[in-house]
């Protein structure tokens, strides 16, 4: 590749307000919270229903592509080019990364003292179902709408910039070689950045402490960032192998996280109750659906929604600019239809499998009496120390920290090989089918992994992350529409052909 062939406006402006925010944090981490938490406030109160509505309106839209005419186009002729299970292998662990086993553990914690659950009736009930609720159908419809878009762009249309902005050409025509469409791309960007920060800095200090634990070393943020750097290193290298190395590690992944869903439902000696209370939640989860997925409160009084389900849709947003494309990539061979069902038979089978198994776990031992979780997360108002009482109440916990720190390095590893992929491909003007060079994958690698290293010293770490993260989607939310709009009017006038 020649220096001319680099779009430097994309790789170039992301790294400087990248570099800024870390400084600020560093420097000033409460007063950056502070006005993060005001301009939350204000996004949360006045349009925290736009993010309600454009979930539900992409989970309907995911619907009716898959069973319309639409479905039955083809992305690409020829075989498939991966299996089922490592096409779906690969879809799951790069949608998720490690989050899934962080909340997993914890989540309905987090939900069990909200005035919003007391209200529902069963708080066991509904602190199992509500993470259900925003790790289900409506997140994994972000994906699959916008995969299916992009994989019709790709294969069908056979464009070779993987940008966002390529995918509103046919709607905007040639402002996309403009500064519109350096504009989309950057917006796209930086809310990529938002999405991988908030992934890295929730979900790493469990990493942390449980290398820690096992070793017997503090947990500090120095480790924390030593392991950031670790993992950095590990998906760097992913990355290089390119998509082979991709599938071969989405299937390590898997076969770890299974092993570790079926040490804790085994060795946990609650198997029983976590199947009924999963079965009993996934049909709570049916009947209430559509009420969960309008639910807001006008009065004021509960920011239940504003706090979990906007910052939920936020984040999945957030996430769409390079999941999505990633997915679309792998997909060549299939029909939108199959995209869309697969996306939600691997990604929710995968999804609800490890929030009734980890989460339920956790809540036999609070309901038996085992371990009073909730009094000490009040108490400590440490989320990583009481899932660490979780993993320790396993037999032979040492297993059960090494299976969890292996498979938390393999969903990042996974995750993030694919997403520097994409990332590097924004870096080129025309990418014409070929990878993007090593050197410029090494700079994405390093820059998705500067703004979590920056957030780990702020004083409010986990409002902030969300705070950035709904900032970053609502721009991106209206590029999403316009993108939909775009491969409507593109593939109907591929089936008028």
């Amino acid at each position: 590749m020649k220096k001319s062939d680099i779009d430097y406006f994309v790789t170039i402006v992301p790294f400087l307000l990248v570099s800024v925010l870390v400084l600020l944090f560093f420097i000033f981490p409460s007063q950056t919270s502070r006005l993060l938490g005001g301009i939350r406030s204000l996004l949360n109160n006045s349009l925290g229903i736009f993010y309600l509505i454009f979930g539900l309106f992409i989970f309907l839209l995911s619907i009716y592509m898959a069973f319309s005419k639409y479905g039955n186009i083809k992305l690409g002729g020829g075989k498939k080019e991966h299996s089922d299970f490592a096409w779906g292998t690969m879809m799951f662990t790069a949608g998720l990364a490690a989050d899934i086993l962080f909340y997993s553990l914890c989540e309905w914690m987090l939900y069990a003292n909200q005035d919003r659950i007391s209200s529902l009736g069963d708080i066991t009930l509904w602190s199992a179902t509500y993470p259900l609720f925003h790790w289900g159908p409506i997140p994994w419809a972000f994906y699959v709408v916008l995969a299916s878009c992009f994989g019709f762009m790709l294969h069908v249309r056979k464009r070779t910039k993987s940008k966002y902005s390529e995918g509103l050409r046919v709607l905007l025509g040639s402002h996309v070689d403009g500064i519109a469409g350096k504009l989309v791309d950057l917006t796209a960007v930086f809310a990529l950045i938002a999405g991988t920060a908030t992934t890295f800095s929730l979900a790493t200090p469990l990493l942390s402490q449980t290398v820690a634990k096992l070793f017997g070393l503090e947990s500090n943020n120095i480790l924390t960032i030593v392991i950031l750097l670790i993992v950095c290193i590990i998906y760097s290298v992913c990355a290089y192998l390119g998509i082979d190395g991709v599938s071969k590690l989405a299937s390590c992944c898997t076969y770890l996280f299974f092993a570790l869903l079926l040490y804790v439902f085994f060795g946990g000696g609650h198997g029983r109750f976590i199947l009924e209370l999963g079965f009993k939640s996934l049909g709570n989860l049916a009947d209430n659906f559509l009420s969960l997925a309008t639910y807001i409160d006008p009065t004021g009084k509960s920011s239940f929604a504003q706090d979990w389900t906007v910052f939920y849709w936020a984040y999945w947003m957030v996430w769409c600019v390079a999941t999505p494309f990633f997915i679309g990539s792998i997909s060549k061979g299939r029909t939108i239809r199959e995209v869309i069902l697969g996306g939600y038979i691997f990604g929710l089978s995968g999804t609800f499998i490890s929030f009734i198994i980890l989460g339920n776990y956790g809540i036999a031992l609070n309901v038996f009496g085992q371990a009073n979780l909730l009094k000490m997360y009040n108490d400590s108002q440490n989320l990583y120390s009481t899932i660490g009482t979780i993993i320790s109440s396993l037999p032979l916990p040492v297993i059960a920290m090494i299976l969890l720190i292996l498979t938390m390095i393999t969903f990042y590893a996974t995750t993030f090989d694919s997403i520097t992929l994409v990332a590097a491909s924004y870096s080129y003007k025309d990418l014409e089918n070929k990878e993007p060079s090593k050197r410029i994958k090494l700079y994405w690698s390093i820059l998705l992994i500067l703004l979590p290293i920056g957030l780990i010293f702020s004083d409010n770490s986990m409002s902030n992350l969300q705070t950035v993260s709904i900032i970053a989607a609502f721009p991106i939310g209206i590029i999403m529409i316009l993108l939909i709009i775009s491969f409507f009017k593109d593939a109907d006038m591929y089936l008028n052909e």
